[in-house]
């Protein structure tokens, strides 16, 4: 008979190069492995070799990084979302995109299950699950860690070397990391306490320190429209192309560093440091705009839309009715939200240096505090006696019954 065909999320690192072995022992079945290039940095040829000469029946590798990109990074940041004020969302929109792309391979390939390396303590196992769920309800699914005995990444480290599986850690530097086009975060080790300054000498990948930033501020130009970055400089950019060119610039410049105590879905609190540089320009950018383009009743609520949607983003529900309807709410809003920003960069710090949009809702002649004939200051006295109506008469009634006392 036929082996059964198991679909495994693979990104060759620690937890997925024992996977494939494991898989094989455990359920005699063949392993078919998928890795995505969503903008990790890395050559991801050598894992054909790789997944192969661990086990796996075979390989895909999948180039997502402009979808990435264009379907999951631009919709957040048109709606501003940013999860608990700091966290820009790197590793949750990456899942479901990559998810995405396993529940398609799986059903191609007569697959009955779909596994993945995501710990029983983090988030990602409900990103990823709640995809399949929503692309795929009928595929099972493999979670090795809600399974087996191992019980930490020392553990996984003996595992893989009593098989003689290459592993690209040690039990002396295992920080946990996940990157992409987007972010790089670090877990673990001495960031387990949020007593501990990160050492970011040491931490930092991405980008430079603040502190050895140049001594010379960066001046940018971002061309937006409909809320989307298209240029830089004048030059038009695919959504890849101006992230790409953001990292670049933002690393030079300490740009993008975030330490935060977050609140995982699954219910305990973890510590965490994201490097994020081009989606810290791109968000500050972005909102800028809006400054400048959104009227004040559509602005304060589109706030609370982005926490929401953040959160949605935050607890992989991507692919549900409600995070498409939020989205369809933001793409209305950003109908007008075109124009350039142009912004400072300067040792870790991003400045605003100049805003025009041919939509702007600014008029200098409004706003001035010269003389002007459009504004007849004498209207804020019948403003005020009306806005304040519930206040005097509250007031009013305080008053008399302090006196009846």
């Amino acid at each position: 008979m036929e082996k059964e065909k198991v679909v495994l999320a693979y990104s060759g690192g620690l937890d997925t190069s024992i996977i494939i072995p494991w898989l094989k022992e455990n359920y005699n079945c063949d392993v078919i492995a998928v890795a995505a290039d969503v903008g990790q940095g890395e050559e991801l040829e050598p894992l054909r070799e790789k997944a192969i000469k661990t086990g796996a029946a075979k390989i895909y590798i999948e180039d997502l990084k402009d979808e990435f990109v264009k379907d999951y990074i631009y919709p957040t940041i048109k709606a501003g979302a940013v999860y608990e004020k700091k966290y820009l969302l790197g590793t949750s929109f990456a899942r479901p995109c990559i998810a995405k792309r396993i529940v398609e391979i799986a059903k191609a390939e007569g697959a009955t299950a779909i596994c993945h390396g995501c710990t029983g303590k983090g988030n990602d196992q409900v990103r990823f699950e709640l995809t399949i769920k929503a692309l795929a309800p009928e595929m099972k699914i493999i979670a090795p860690w809600r399974i087996w005995d191992i019980k930490s990444r020392d553990e996984e480290i003996e595992y893989a070397n009593a098989r003689g599986i290459p592993v690209p850690v040690t039990k002396k530097d295992n920080y946990s990391m996940d990157r992409n086009i987007w972010h790089l975060s670090h877990e673990g080790m001495d960031l387990e306490d949020p007593a501990n300054e990160p050492n970011y000498e040491n931490l930092l990948k991405l980008m430079v320190s603040p502190e050895k930033a140049p001594d010379e501020p960066t001046y940018i130009e971002i061309g937006f429209e409909q809320g989307e970055a298209v240029s830089l400089d004048g030059k038009r950019l695919t959504p890849f192309q101006m992230v790409t060119a953001l990292n670049r610039i933002g690393s030079k410049n300490g740009i993008g560093i975030a330490d935060l105590v977050e609140n995982r879905l699954v219910g305990m609190k973890s510590r965490g440091v994201y490097e994020t540089p081009a989606g810290t320009i791109l968000y500050y950018a972005h909102n800028d705009l809006e400054y400048l383009t959104l009227d004040r009743m559509t602005m304060h609520y589109k706030e609370q839309v982005a926490i929401k949607y953040a959160e949605l983003v935050y607890d992989g529900n991507w692919f549900t009715p409600l995070r498409e309807a939020l989205a369809a709410f933001v793409d209305s809003t950003q109908k007008y939200v075109t124009g350039s920003v142009r912004l400072k960069l300067y040792k870790g710090n991003i400045m605003s240096a100049g805003l025009k949009s041919p939509y702007s809702l600014y008029s200098e002649e409004v706003a001035t505090f010269g003389a002007d004939e459009v504004y007849n200051q004498k209207d804020a006295e019948g403003f005020i006696n009306l806005f304040g109506l519930p206040i005097k008469v509250r007031a009013l009634m305080m008053q008399k019954h302090t006196e009846d006392q």
